[in-house]
């Protein structure tokens, strides 16, 4: 765990849900192999388990990823010569139906920022702020939960993100954005406890937000304008990315406010521009004016 969150630069949560993987696997063994000896597994243990997730109901995505953990744990022990042989090495993944994440429309997020009308107490003016920060960046939870009050330049009207792996970038804040963020810093200025955190977003408790709290914000405010079944952050993002690239936003633009390390990560959001695409090639290409 130790490396995983300090040399590989894994996020808490992340490096957390590794372990708890770990320890499922280590608690099969012991049950069903009466110990754990990390030198003892082969894959036919490991196919055990996988036979064992599933007759509990575990979808294949799940499992996929309780054994890429396991998978993942071989590796080091091989990195630091432990082992010599990883028993997963020709682990096949399971088959998963890809599921075409919907975006909030334009209308949808119109409804809730332009048309809502929101508490002008503290919390109407953090979660509004939350909401159209998220939009207007395409920043993950993490990273907007982690934001502290020196983060936000206004001078050069910018956002410093950090990122998976502690990888920084700077984002571009909206006019509207700052004049929001403006705002918040004042009444967040009032709330008793404010001054003793750096913490840009905070509880009326004066206690950073967390990521319960974040989902909560944005699933409430969007099921009153969307009747989409997932209404989350990351919807919001997937959005922001979606709604720049129908309006000709350049791919590697986009794949740089959204922190992507490959361009293969930015371009899943490409297949909602298709339609978009389409009536533009069919406006332009010269065959499709006869």
């Amino acid at each position: 765990m130790d490396y995983l969150h300090i040399e590989r630069k894994y996020s808490g949560h992340t490096t957390a849900a590794y372990s708890r993987d770990l320890l499922a696997f280590r608690d099969f063994c012991v049950t069903t192999y009466d110990g754990f000896d990390y030198k003892e597994v082969n894959y036919p243990m490991v196919r055990s388990w996988i036979v064992c997730l599933v007759e509990r109901g575990n979808s294949n995505n799940t499992i996929n990823r309780k054994v890429s953990s396991l998978k993942a744990y071989f590796k080091y022990l091989i990195k630091t010569q432990r082992l010599q042989i990883n028993p997963l090495d020709k682990h096949q993944a399971l088959k998963t139906e890809h599921k075409v994440e919907v975006p909030f429309s334009k209308e949808e997020i119109r409804a809730v920022l332009d048309s809502f009308e929101f508490d002008t107490s503290f919390e109407g003016v953090r979660d509004k702020t939350i909401i159209e920060l998220f939009y207007a960046t395409g920043m993950r939870r993490a990273e907007l939960i982690n934001l502290t009050v020196n983060d936000v330049d206004f001078a050069n009207k910018t956002i410093k993100v950090l990122g998976k792996r502690n990888k920084e970038r700077i984002i571009p804040i909206l006019p509207v954005v700052e004049l929001l963020l403006r705002e918040y810093l004042q009444v967040r200025d009032q709330i008793d406890g404010s001054a003793l955190t750096d913490c840009l977003f905070i509880l009326k408790n004066g206690h950073k937000i967390n990521e319960s709290f974040v989902y909560r914000t944005i699933n409430g405010y969007f099921s009153k304008a969307s009747t989409k079944q997932k209404k989350s952050p990351h919807i919001l993002r997937h959005s922001f990315a979606t709604h720049l690239l129908n309006e000709g936003a350049d791919l590697n633009a986009v794949k740089e406010l959204l922190g992507h390390s490959s361009l293969a990560s930015t371009q899943v959001y490409t297949h909602n521009s298709i339609a978009m695409l389409k009536k533009q090639y069919g406006k332009a290409h010269p065959r499709n004016k006869k």
